[in-house]
Protein backbone atom coordinates (compact mmCIF):
# COMPACT_ATOMS: atom_id res chain seq x y z
CA UNK A 1 0.00 0.00 0.00
CA UNK A 2 1.31 3.33 -1.09
CA UNK A 3 1.56 5.62 0.91
CA UNK A 4 -1.05 7.84 -0.65
CA UNK A 5 -3.72 5.13 0.03
CA UNK A 6 -2.84 4.87 3.93
CA UNK A 7 -3.80 8.33 4.03
CA UNK A 8 -7.01 7.72 1.96
CA UNK A 9 -8.10 4.46 4.02
CA UNK A 10 -6.17 3.99 6.74
CA UNK A 11 -4.43 0.98 8.16
CA UNK A 12 -5.88 1.28 11.55
CA UNK A 13 -9.73 1.02 9.90
CA UNK A 14 -8.46 -2.06 7.39
CA UNK A 15 -7.37 -4.31 10.10
CA UNK A 16 -10.17 -3.75 12.22
CA UNK A 17 -12.79 -4.51 9.49
CA UNK A 18 -10.52 -7.69 9.05
CA UNK A 19 -10.95 -8.55 12.84
CA UNK A 20 -14.24 -7.67 12.57
CA UNK A 21 -15.31 -10.18 9.94
CA UNK A 22 -16.92 -12.93 11.60
CA UNK A 23 -19.18 -11.16 14.12
CA UNK A 24 -19.92 -7.56 11.36
CA UNK A 25 -23.42 -8.69 10.71
CA UNK A 26 -24.35 -8.16 14.47
CA UNK A 27 -24.66 -4.50 13.70
CA UNK A 28 -28.18 -5.56 11.26
CA UNK A 29 -29.67 -7.71 14.25
CA UNK A 30 -30.27 -3.99 16.67
CA UNK A 31 -33.83 -4.30 17.20
CA UNK A 32 -34.50 -0.83 16.98
CA UNK A 33 -33.47 -0.46 13.13
CA UNK A 34 -35.49 -3.65 11.88
CA UNK A 35 -38.16 -1.40 10.42
CA UNK A 36 -35.51 0.76 8.83
CA UNK A 37 -33.50 -2.17 7.91
CA UNK A 38 -36.74 -3.40 5.86
CA UNK A 39 -37.55 -0.46 4.26
CA UNK A 40 -33.52 -0.02 3.18
CA UNK A 41 -33.90 -3.59 1.89
CA UNK A 42 -37.08 -2.90 -0.10
CA UNK A 43 -35.36 0.34 -1.74
CA UNK A 44 -31.86 -1.03 -2.57
CA UNK A 45 -34.22 -4.17 -4.31
CA UNK A 46 -36.03 -1.14 -6.51
CA UNK A 47 -33.08 1.21 -7.62
CA UNK A 48 -30.95 -1.38 -8.37
CA UNK A 49 -33.38 -3.90 -10.27
CA UNK A 50 -32.01 -4.73 -14.08
CA UNK A 51 -28.65 -2.91 -13.17
CA UNK A 52 -24.97 -4.36 -13.62
CA UNK A 53 -23.80 -3.39 -10.55
CA UNK A 54 -19.93 -3.14 -8.90
CA UNK A 55 -20.05 -2.77 -5.39
CA UNK A 56 -17.55 -1.48 -3.12
CA UNK A 57 -16.55 -2.04 -0.24
CA UNK A 58 -19.01 -5.17 -0.04
CA UNK A 59 -17.98 -6.64 3.22
CA UNK A 60 -19.61 -10.09 4.18
CA UNK A 61 -21.90 -9.94 1.34
CA UNK A 62 -24.90 -8.95 3.36
CA UNK A 63 -26.39 -6.19 1.01
CA UNK A 64 -24.35 -8.12 -2.19
CA UNK A 65 -27.05 -10.49 -1.37
CA UNK A 66 -30.09 -7.87 -1.52
CA UNK A 67 -28.72 -6.26 -4.93
CA UNK A 68 -28.06 -9.77 -6.37
CA UNK A 69 -32.36 -10.48 -6.07
CA UNK A 70 -33.14 -7.91 -8.46
CA UNK A 71 -29.69 -6.56 -9.71
CA UNK A 72 -28.99 -8.27 -13.53
CA UNK A 73 -25.63 -8.78 -12.41
CA UNK A 74 -22.67 -7.81 -9.30
CA UNK A 75 -19.25 -7.58 -8.76
CA UNK A 76 -18.58 -7.20 -5.52
CA UNK A 77 -15.62 -5.69 -4.10
CA UNK A 78 -13.44 -5.38 -0.76
CA UNK A 79 -10.15 -4.13 0.50
CA UNK A 80 -10.16 -7.37 3.19
CA UNK A 81 -9.63 -11.26 1.95
CA UNK A 82 -11.08 -12.19 5.57
CA UNK A 83 -14.51 -10.25 4.72
CA UNK A 84 -14.45 -11.71 0.75
CA UNK A 85 -13.87 -15.14 2.44
CA UNK A 86 -17.28 -14.73 4.07
CA UNK A 87 -19.22 -12.97 1.39
CA UNK A 88 -18.00 -15.57 -1.33
CA UNK A 89 -19.61 -18.20 1.19
CA UNK A 90 -23.34 -16.84 1.42
CA UNK A 91 -24.18 -19.57 -1.25
CA UNK A 92 -25.13 -16.83 -3.94
CA UNK A 93 -25.93 -17.22 -7.50
CA UNK A 94 -21.93 -17.56 -9.33
CA UNK A 95 -23.73 -17.05 -12.70
CA UNK A 96 -24.78 -13.99 -11.39
CA UNK A 97 -22.43 -12.97 -8.59
CA UNK A 98 -18.54 -12.70 -8.64
CA UNK A 99 -16.04 -11.09 -5.89
CA UNK A 100 -13.29 -9.71 -6.48
CA UNK A 101 -10.63 -8.34 -4.09
CA UNK A 102 -9.73 -4.28 -4.55
CA UNK A 103 -8.97 -1.27 -3.00
CA UNK A 104 -12.10 0.98 -3.49
CA UNK A 105 -9.43 4.24 -4.02
CA UNK A 106 -7.02 2.22 -6.83
CA UNK A 107 -9.64 -0.06 -9.12
CA UNK A 108 -8.51 -1.53 -11.67
CA UNK A 109 -8.02 -0.16 -15.07
CA UNK A 110 -9.87 -2.16 -16.62
CA UNK A 111 -12.32 -3.19 -14.62
CA UNK A 112 -15.03 -1.76 -16.47
CA UNK A 113 -13.87 -2.99 -19.85
CA UNK A 114 -16.80 -4.40 -22.11
CA UNK A 115 -14.57 -6.50 -23.97
CA UNK A 116 -15.54 -5.24 -27.44
CA UNK A 117 -18.55 -5.97 -27.09
CA UNK A 118 -19.91 -2.42 -27.00
CA UNK A 119 -22.06 -2.88 -24.02
CA UNK A 120 -20.93 -1.21 -20.90
CA UNK A 121 -20.12 -3.70 -18.26
CA UNK A 122 -21.39 -1.83 -15.31
CA UNK A 123 -24.64 0.70 -14.92
CA UNK A 124 -24.83 1.19 -11.43
CA UNK A 125 -22.64 1.30 -8.56
CA UNK A 126 -23.43 0.92 -4.67
CA UNK A 127 -21.31 1.40 -1.55
CA UNK A 128 -23.28 0.81 1.46
CA UNK A 129 -21.70 1.96 5.01
CA UNK A 130 -18.47 2.86 2.84
CA UNK A 131 -19.21 6.87 2.23
CA UNK A 132 -18.78 7.65 6.41
CA UNK A 133 -15.18 6.14 6.43
CA UNK A 134 -14.54 8.49 3.69
CA UNK A 135 -12.35 11.46 4.57
CA UNK A 136 -14.28 14.64 3.59
CA UNK A 137 -10.98 15.76 1.74
CA UNK A 138 -11.14 12.44 -0.57
CA UNK A 139 -14.68 12.45 -1.14
CA UNK A 140 -13.83 14.78 -4.72
CA UNK A 141 -11.28 12.69 -5.11
CA UNK A 142 -12.73 8.88 -5.15
CA UNK A 143 -15.73 10.11 -6.99
CA UNK A 144 -13.30 11.22 -10.00
CA UNK A 145 -11.88 7.98 -9.93
CA UNK A 146 -15.09 6.46 -9.80
CA UNK A 147 -16.09 8.65 -13.19
CA UNK A 148 -12.41 7.91 -14.23
CA UNK A 149 -13.05 3.80 -14.02
CA UNK A 150 -16.27 3.71 -14.91
CA UNK A 151 -17.55 6.25 -16.99
CA UNK A 152 -20.13 9.39 -17.24
CA UNK A 153 -23.79 8.54 -16.32
CA UNK A 154 -23.65 5.26 -14.35
CA UNK A 155 -26.18 5.16 -11.31
CA UNK A 156 -24.48 5.94 -7.98
CA UNK A 157 -25.99 4.06 -4.88
CA UNK A 158 -24.56 5.35 -1.13
CA UNK A 159 -25.98 4.05 1.70
CA UNK A 160 -24.76 4.53 5.59
CA UNK A 161 -25.40 5.36 9.05
CA UNK A 162 -27.60 8.56 10.53
CA UNK A 163 -25.95 9.59 14.38
CA UNK A 164 -29.16 8.66 16.57
CA UNK A 165 -27.82 9.98 20.27
CA UNK A 166 -27.58 6.65 22.51
CA UNK A 167 -27.44 4.28 19.56
CA UNK A 168 -24.46 5.55 18.00
CA UNK A 169 -20.97 5.16 18.60
CA UNK A 170 -19.79 8.13 20.68
CA UNK A 171 -17.81 10.58 18.76
CA UNK A 172 -14.26 10.49 20.10
CA UNK A 173 -12.60 13.29 18.59
CA UNK A 174 -13.23 15.73 15.48
CA UNK A 175 -10.09 16.87 12.78
CA UNK A 176 -9.70 20.08 11.02
CA UNK A 177 -11.16 19.19 8.36
CA UNK A 178 -14.52 18.15 9.86
CA UNK A 179 -14.02 14.56 10.44
CA UNK A 180 -15.22 12.45 13.18
CA UNK A 181 -13.88 9.62 14.83
CA UNK A 182 -14.78 7.09 16.74
CA UNK A 183 -12.95 4.36 19.60
CA UNK A 184 -13.96 0.64 18.93
CA UNK A 185 -12.27 -2.69 20.24
CA UNK A 186 -12.06 -5.11 17.88
CA UNK A 187 -11.90 -9.16 18.62
CA UNK A 188 -8.27 -8.94 19.67
CA UNK A 189 -8.72 -6.79 22.32
CA UNK A 190 -7.16 -3.77 20.89
CA UNK A 191 -9.18 0.15 20.52
CA UNK A 192 -9.21 1.35 16.86
CA UNK A 193 -9.59 4.28 15.96
CA UNK A 194 -12.18 4.14 13.32
CA UNK A 195 -13.01 7.14 10.98
CA UNK A 196 -16.99 7.46 10.77
CA UNK A 197 -18.54 10.61 9.37
CA UNK A 198 -22.13 10.91 9.90
CA UNK A 199 -22.99 13.72 7.03
CA UNK A 200 -26.77 16.32 6.69
CA UNK A 201 -28.37 16.22 4.03
CA UNK A 202 -26.99 19.33 2.54
CA UNK A 203 -23.49 18.12 3.92
CA UNK A 204 -23.85 14.93 0.94
CA UNK A 205 -25.70 17.94 -1.34
CA UNK A 206 -22.64 20.27 -1.15
CA UNK A 207 -20.07 17.95 -1.34
CA UNK A 208 -20.67 15.81 -4.38
CA UNK A 209 -22.71 18.77 -6.40
CA UNK A 210 -19.86 19.22 -8.47
CA UNK A 211 -19.31 15.32 -9.04
CA UNK A 212 -22.99 14.57 -9.81
CA UNK A 213 -26.70 15.18 -10.83
CA UNK A 214 -29.68 14.27 -10.03
CA UNK A 215 -29.50 13.90 -6.61
CA UNK A 216 -32.38 11.68 -4.50
CA UNK A 217 -31.58 11.46 -0.63
CA UNK A 218 -33.94 9.37 2.00
CA UNK A 219 -33.06 9.98 5.31
CA UNK A 220 -34.64 7.42 7.89
CA UNK A 221 -34.49 7.52 11.56
CA UNK A 222 -30.96 4.73 11.71
CA UNK A 223 -29.97 5.28 8.03
CA UNK A 224 -29.99 7.23 4.73
CA UNK A 225 -29.97 6.02 1.27
CA UNK A 226 -28.14 8.69 -1.81
CA UNK A 227 -29.01 8.02 -5.29
CA UNK A 228 -27.15 9.92 -8.42
CA UNK A 229 -25.79 9.79 -11.61
CA UNK A 230 -22.30 10.05 -12.29
CA UNK A 231 -21.66 13.38 -14.98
Amino acid sequence: MTDQKKHMISDQLVKYYALSAPTYEQVYARPERQDDLEELHEKVFEVLAGHKVLEIACGTGYWTETIADSAASVLATDINPEMLALASNRGLDVGKVQFSLADAFDLPEDIAADGGSGVASFTACFAGFWWSHVKREDQERFLAHLRARLGKDVLLVLIDNTYVEGSSGTIARTDAEGNTYQIRTASDGQRYEVLKNFPSDSTLRKKIGSSVREIRILRLEYYWLLSCRLK
